[in-house]
């Protein structure tokens, strides 16, 4: 299965400020929204979003559909197909919107490892 482009979700304090820190480093904004409360930033092959205020901790995350640099043409696997193949595996998603978004378009699950790190695989359209 493709998890498409993966990135690490931060959950951070103000957002404005976290966004000055890692434009510091070479990131440059390629998305998101910072009215609603979030960023994605890009430094070269590097994906980072930056969250305020919608979750705790910070999360690894898989995007369906979009590789670096963009959304892929194409097919690609639709989070419900990821999470039903997950299940079939006896892996449980721990939080999922698949049932309210029907078999494809925009979705989320979010997967808890072994070790306790938390996984997010998001889907955008």
């Amino acid at each position: 299965m493709d998890l498409g482009a993966m990135s690490v979700s931060l959950s951070v304090k103000d957002l404005a400020v976290s966004k000055a820190f890692y434009e510091k480093l070479g990131f440059t904004q390629m998305g998101g929204d910072a009215d609603q409360g979030w960023l994605i930033l890009v430094n070269g092959q590097k994906v980072i979003g930056l969250f305020c205020g919608m979750f705790e901790g910070n999360i690894m995350t898989f995007t369906p559909g979009l590789e670096v640099g963009g959304f892929v043409e194409g097919d690609w696997t639709d989070v419900p197909e990821i999470e039903a193949s997950l299940k079939a595996q006896g892996i449980e998603p721990v939080e999922s919107n698949t049932a309210e978004k029907g078999p494809s378009g925009p979705a989320h699950i979010r997967l808890v490892d072994p070790d306790g790190s938390a996984i997010l695989i998001d889907q955008h359209r």
